[in-house]
């Protein structure tokens, strides 16, 4: 039993813990949401950890399934997630700590592309796994909204 849920429980835990590691580095930075001009469409500030922690737990579960398949094509697929992982993980840290929303929107711009790269080369070996990427890509798209209408607000 162990043995198949192993790569799951393995994966789940390194994409949360790059979702955990971020909020930590950005913990005290995270008031910021509540005091700059946001957009209409603005979710509240309660509502992103709870749609993090479920992208994470679909990243884990499609990197595992991808793993599992062991295909040639698997080690692409997950380098690029792996890549993926690491520029969204310095998107917090760019928005929040260092307040470049000008240059955070570029850099989702940029982690936009690598995910649709990842979910085409997860396609390649498991399109389960593609398919559990599309909310995160979905998420990613309107967090580029919400960046770039920050920039604009609080130039």
């Amino acid at each position: 039993m162990w043995k198949k849920i192993k790569p799951f429980a393995i994966s789940i835990s390194i994409s949360l813990g790059v979702g955990v590691l971020s909020a930590l580095l950005t913990n005290k930075n995270m008031e910021l949401y509540q005091a700059i001009n946001r957009p209409s469409l603005s979710p509240p500030s309660w509502l992103f950890p709870a749609v993090w922690t479920v992208l994470y737990i679909l990243m884990g579960i499609s990197s595992a399934l991808v793993c599992r398949e062991k295909a040639k094509e698997s080690i692409l697929a997950l380098l690029v997630y792996g890549i993926q992982l690491f520029v969204n993980f310095c998107w917090t840290l760019l928005f929040f700590n260092l307040r470049s929303y000008l240059f955070s929107f570029i850099w989702l711009i940029f982690l936009l592309a690598l995910i649709l790269w990842m979910i085409y080369e997860f396609y390649r070996v498991n399109r389960l796994a593609a398919l559990l990427q599309i909310p995160y890509f979905l998420w990613v798209l309107f967090a580029g909204y919400l960046n770039l209408m920050i920039y604009l607000l609080n130039r």
